[in-house]
This record gives C-alpha cells, structure tokens and sequence, in this order.
C-alpha cells in the first residue's frame, strides 16, 4: 500500500501532515525571501572585486586601490541559507528556537523580540499562514495523490519568487530554473502533462513574453519587463504544458492591469515607476494549475 493509499483512509492526517510541513516551510521561504537577494548582491560584489583586482595587477597598480573596497570584512563572513542564525534585526540577540515556531512564536511574543521587545515584522507570519493556506487547498483540490504533492512544491516557489519580486523587482534564476526542470523532469511521469506539451509550453513560455519584450522596446525605447519573466513563464509553461498558456497570460494581464490601475487611482503611484509582473505570473499559474481545465474550456468557449 502506497503512501497515498493510507491517506486516503484518513484525511484528517493528510491535511495535518500538509499544514505542519508547511508552516515549517513557509518559516524556511522567509529567510529564503530575505537572504537570496543578499547572496545574489554579494555574489555580484565578489565577482567585481575579483575582476578590479585582476585588473589593477594587469596594470601594475595596488588591488588596495581599486577592487578591495568594492568588498568589506562584514561580506567576507559566511552567510548563506544557513548561517548565521537568525537574529533581532534591533538588538542584534540570536532567535532561539522556541521563539521561531512558525505563527506561534509570533503570538507567543505578542509580536515582539523576546530581548529587546522591539516590534517583529507581521510580514513573517503572515508569510507561514498564506504557505500553509495555499498548501491545503492544493491538498483539497488534489487529494494524496502525486498531482497534490508536486503543486505543494509549486506553491512554495511561487510565494518565495512573489515576495522577492514584490521586495526587489527581481526573479532569480536559482528559483525559475529549478522549478523549470521540475516541471519537464515532472512530465516523464505524467503528472499534470505530457512530456511534448511540457517542452513545448517551455519554449513557447519563453518566447511570448520574449517577443513582447522586444516589440515594446522597439516601440517605446525602454524595456517593459525582465528576464526573470521570460524564465517564470517558461517554468509554468513546462510544469502544465502549453495549452495552459492562454489563460495563464490572460488571468495575469488582466490582474496585473487593474491592480496597477488601482495603485495609480487610490495611492497615486508614479505610472512611470515600473511593478513586478511575476506576482501576477505566478498568481495566473497557480490558479491555472487548480483549475485550468476549466479555465481553459469556459475560454476556448467564448471564442467559439
């Protein structure tokens, strides 16, 4: 009997198991959301000391004066997904680990450091809570069954890629690219589709908003999104394969449309300040991953 087979003898087990596991996760994505971009930054700033040092000896001059500065001894200090431990971004006192159960903790601390007592960001279990909501409605969508587990999966790359982007205008490769792979490698089995449509939903991901990027650099001289797009769309393409494409780029043109129009009129938000279309994307395809089919036939319906 399979794993799946015994939860379906106990639903109530699934769901516990699926919520625990992701609060524990939703926990993990927020040191991923806070860290990746400083490992992404200070990746950078390595290679441009490593470059200035190279060529201040191609010139004979001091690597004093030209690259170690770009670098400082704070950087040098490992710091990864990791190390070093969480701590009070105030006092600077290390997290102990009765004090980073995810959303307990929180309301344990009434929202504050246990040292210092200054105020904890509510981003944190606000972060937990939504990974484990959106993971139980995968789960109740799905039931225990291999299309469940993956989606779960999905799910935490979506909100860590949302939040990043929200936070940096920023889709790094370390997330698109893996979930890409996990989605055509996915495909062998099948889970949510077939190889052929995988592949060719990954490519033509790509292409589209590729396409659109240049058109609209053409037409207006500025560039109206990033790669990380490109690669977001490729992912999604190859995880539900292309025929999910249509609706996924309706639904987050057309979210991406009225929230931005919404920002400007309520806010008063520069239209020229550009906003982040993964959230959308990413939005558009975990909709699409719950309920594309439908989607797709109420679409394909209207244009019939």
């Amino acid at each position: 009997m399979s794993i799946f087979e015994l939860f379906q003898y106990n639903a109530f087990v699934f769901y516990g198991v699926v919520a625990l596991v992701s609060l524990m996760v939703g926990s993990f994505l927020n040191v991923v959301i806070h860290r990746l971009p400083i490992m992404m930054e200070r990746a950078w700033r390595e290679n441009m000391a490593e470059y200035a040092t190279a060529e201040a000896e191609a010139s004979a001059i001091s690597a004093d004066d030209s690259g170690s500065a770009i670098t400082s001894a704070a950087e040098s200090e490992p710091f990864n997904l990791a190390v070093p431990r969480s701590r009070c971004p105030a006092c600077g006192s290390e997290i102990k680990a009765w004090q980073n159960i995810p959303v307990i903790s929180y309301l344990l601390l009434a929202g504050r450091c246990g040292n210092c007592r200054n105020p904890i960001s509510i981003r944190y279990p606000i972060v937990e809570f939504t990974t484990m909501l959106l993971s139980l409605v995968v789960a109740w969508q799905f039931g225990p069954t291999p299309q469940a587990v993956l989606g779960i999966v999905v799910t935490w790359f979506f909100v860590s890629m949302t939040m990043i982007d929200i936070d940096h205008q920023l889709l790094p490769d370390s997330l698109t690219l893996p979930l890409m792979w996990i989605g055509l490698l996915a495909a062998l089995l099948p889970v949510f589709t077939d190889l052929q449509s995988s592949v060719i939903g990954a490519a033509a991901g790509y292409m589209v908003l590729w396409l659109v990027y240049q058109l609209f650099r053409i037409v207006t001289g500025k560039e109206g999104m990033g790669y990380g797009d490109f690669k977001l769309l490729a992912a999604i393409g190859a995880l539900l394969g292309w025929q999910a494409l249509p609706v996924v780029i309706l639904l987050s043109s057309l979210v991406g449309a009225v929230v931005g129009l919404a920002l400007i009129a309520i806010t008063g938000r520069d239209k020229n300040i550009p906003i982040p279309f993964g959230p959308y994307l990413a939005a558009a395809g975990w909709i699409a991953m719950l309920w594309g089919e439908s989607l797709s036939q109420w679409y394909y319906g209207l244009l019939a």
